[in-house]
């Protein structure tokens, strides 16, 4: 390369490395309509400091009552709905796995080659994950009554088709090697299933499921806000007759629930991996 072609390039350099004028107009434009939907936004929901100190006083009031936490000589009777909150997360994430397992079979593009089907099954599972386990909680208590009936089947309803999805891409990413072999002995596809695709899977969807059960413990305690049973109609409860103090028990002995669930569900998920 000349020394003239050097300095040629070197001037064009820049140029071609900045945006154009076009582009850079463009870009303002996008950040000032950005900036003016987030102070729209913040216009309709009333996220202003004033509306922040309104609710202050009452807030501190809240809190002082909260100090010290008691059970109200209701201990057995919280421990009991926490157990039962964990019974709910762990009912739904056994059904949703048992369910969503066929259906993630069905879902992975590996078992299921038809494109056509393909697609619509996913675009059915992805329709059902944008339906939140509160809201089958309210369709559900309406429909079968106050109770953990309710919340166990509203959690499983949440999580078939996210699972679903994991399991199918769980598949897929297996090593078609094994399946091949398997397949090459004259094994029928149960088998090919059973004997290749199911060591390679199993780990993975065993931690997917834990990993459910710890989010399904939490959701649990929301869920019986709206009358699932559990732990959070005991505090939903606490907080309508003004027992402050209580609602802090429970909310202190949920946190150590978590926390203890979370602890050994790491454990077990790092076994697995």
């Amino acid at each position: 390369m000349s020394s003239e072609t050097r300095v040629r390039a070197a001037q064009l350099a820049p140029a071609a490395l900045s945006p154009s004028l076009p582009k850079r107009v463009w870009r303002l434009l996008l950040l000032v309509l950005a900036a003016a939907a987030v102070v729209q936004m913040g216009r309709d929901l009333d996220l202003a400091p004033g509306a922040l100190m309104k609710g202050t006083d009452k807030l501190a009031l809240f809190l002082g009552a909260m100090v010290p936490p008691t059970s109200g000589g209701m201990l057995v009777r919280i421990v009991k709905a926490l157990g039962e909150t964990f019974a709910m997360a762990f009912a739904g994430t056994v059904l949703a796995a048992v369910t969503a397992l066929p259906l993630g079979v069905v879902g992975a593009k590996t078992i299921v080659r038809n494109p056509v089907a393909h697609f619509v099954f996913r675009r059915f599972l992805d329709l059902f994950r944008g339906v939140p386990a509160l809201v089958w909680a309210l369709i559900l208590v309406s429909a079968f009554g106050l109770g953990p009936f309710a919340g166990v089947v509203a959690l499983a309803l949440a999580d078939i088709p996210h699972l679903a999805k994991l399991f199918a891409e769980a598949i897929e990413n297996c090593d078609p090697k094994p399946a091949e072999g398997v397949r090459a002995a004259g094994a029928p596809p149960l088998a090919v299933m059973r004997y290749s695709l199911a060591p390679q899977v199993t780990p993975v969807i065993a931690s997917q499921c834990l990993f459910f059960l710890e989010g399904n413990f939490r959701s649990a305690a929301v869920l019986g806000i709206v009358g699932a049973g559990g732990i959070g109609f005991e505090l939903e409860e606490r907080i309508r007759i003004f027992a402050f103090d209580q609602a802090a028990f429970i909310i202190l002995l949920y946190m150590a629930g978590v926390a203890t669930l979370d602890l050994i569900s790491r454990e077990l998920r790092k076994r697995l991996a």
